[in-house]
């Protein structure tokens, strides 16, 4: 059998196979289903500052290739997280890492500064990308000088593996994943939802309270798969791809393309067993193909 396990900055993960933030809340949903510690790791769902509500009802809306959200980073602030949920979710044989985000610079450092402090979490993915806010979130991620401030103040009181989540609304992906490189991040993960919306044409109302949402699964993956391959082209630090991953053959296909890990994000609505097949089909394929490890198939895209 192929050995399955990769390294991320200094993080070991046991195999490729991560969720996505804000399709596997804290994991513990999921734990009916299988054992949590067979995953290379879990994103949990955002963590800001402050409590956030969301955004009002209706902020979810089923598309013909995958979803439109708009959720809008719901949570009850770091205090909450840090009190309440960590103590029941560190116990997970698997990494943890936390989705951080905020509508400010302080913001943002201040929940990273937080999330320093808690042993069982092994990395904090910076969420400069989420399309759903009013404020902060998206705002940083599509330009180089706001990534690289929030990038370079989080770096400065954050020392373990720190991971960038940019955003595809952007002219130019693989600029700003240069620009947090330079920053300090030690990964970036890409790619956040879409800008979409929906309408629903007999009410002439749009589908959505906030009209746009973030459109993610199936329909993105051509365009997350082309710019997984542009960034893992133009930087050094690895990339865990994202973006209508359903299938093993999904996942082997971002790993050719040069990511060296992968999540799953809408296939866990679909399916709540995804990640487990996943991985067993990316045995079955490194095992097929001749294989003895997962990292010799990362960015062996052959052009």
């Amino acid at each position: 059998m192929a050995d399955l396990s990769v390294k991320i900055h200094q993080l070991n993960f046991k195999n490729p196979v991560l969720t996505a933030s804000g399709t596997f809340g804290y994991g513990e949903e999921f734990g009916d289903f299988f054992d949590i510690g067979l995953l290379g790791g879990i994103v949990v769902k955002a963590t800001t500052s402050r409590r956030r509500e969301g955004n009002p009802y209706p902020r979810m809306a089923e598309t013909q290739m995958g979803m439109l959200n708009a959720v809008g980073l719901q949570n009850r602030g770091i205090d909450y997280f840090v009190d309440s949920i960590y103590p029941r979710i560190r116990r997970f044989q698997t990494n943890i890492i936390a989705n951080v985000s905020d509508s400010t610079i302080d913001g943002y450092v201040e929940v990273a500064e937080k999330m320093n402090a808690l042993d069982d979490i092994a990395a904090i993915e910076l969420n400069i990308s989420c399309p759903n806010v009013r404020e902060g979130g998206m705002a940083f991620g599509t330009s180089c000088p706001a990534a690289i401030a929030v990038t370079k103040e989080v770096r400065k009181v954050y020392s373990k593996t720190l991971i960038v989540k940019l955003s595809p609304n952007v002219t130019s992906i693989v600029e700003i994943a240069r620009a947090v490189e330079e920053a300090g991040a030690d990964a970036v993960s890409l790619i956040n939802t879409i800008l979409g919306m929906a309408i629903d044409a007999e009410k002439r109302r749009p589908v959505l309270s906030t009209i746009t949402g973030g459109l993610s699964g199936p329909a993105i993956k051509p365009i997350a798969l082309r710019m997984v391959w542009q960034v893992a082209n133009a930087v050094k630090i690895p990339v865990i791809g994202i973006g209508g991953i359903s299938n093993a053959r999904d996942a082997v296909e971002f790993l050719l393309a040069g990511a060296s890990a992968i999540q799953v994000g809408t296939a866990n609505f679909v399916d709540p067993l995804a990640t487990i097949k996943i991985i067993k089909g990316l045995e079955e394929y490194l095992d097929r193909h001749g294989y003895s490890s997962v990292n010799e198939i990362v960015g062996g895209l052959i052009i």
